[in-house]
């Protein structure tokens, strides 16, 4: 498996983002909707990476930098014909460490509280994730659910 930082503009990518923001659309209303669009993905403060084996697209994932010492888990997604190969944790524990690199003392994300979002909550609870309020511009809503991690 490769991890590569990517620029968005491969087919594969994009047609997973695109499933990516749909199923977010179909658990949540448009009000409970997070994700990045691709321009959102191409911001600066965003850096995303897509894994990759025998040049299949495994699955993708974003850092969003919301200060000096704190950043955001963005748009993990596996691909449906991956899962359960354990690409998204190797895109998490990928995350994880570029944290460590720049310096973030915490990273935090926002995932659904729908059954859908189970499998990449207990992923999360994994990798030492807790539960917590929002942080950054969110607020308290019955379809998100708030996780830090404290990074060391």
């Amino acid at each position: 498996m490769e991890i590569r930082v990517d620029d968005l503009t491969g087919q594969q990518v994009q047609a997973l983002i695109a499933v990516h923001l749909q199923g977010m659309s179909a658990d949540s209303p448009p009000e409970s909707v997070h994700a990045l669009d691709l321009d959102g993905l191409r911001s600066p403060d965003v850096t995303f990476w897509s894994l990759w084996e025998d040049g299949e697209l495994l699955g993708i994932g974003a850092l969003k930098e919301l200060d000096s010492e704190h950043g955001e888990i963005k748009s993990m997604r596996t691909s449906a014909a991956h899962l359960r190969k354990g690409a998204a944790r190797r895109i998490l524990e990928h995350i994880l460490a570029v944290a460590k690199e720049r310096g973030y003392k915490r990273l935090s994300l926002e995932t659904g509280t729908p059954e859908s979002f189970w499998p990449a909550r207990k992923l999360y609870e994994k990798l030492g994730f807790q539960y917590t309020g929002p942080f950054a511009d969110y607020v308290e809503d019955p379809f998100s659910v708030f996780m830090t991690k404290e990074l060391s």
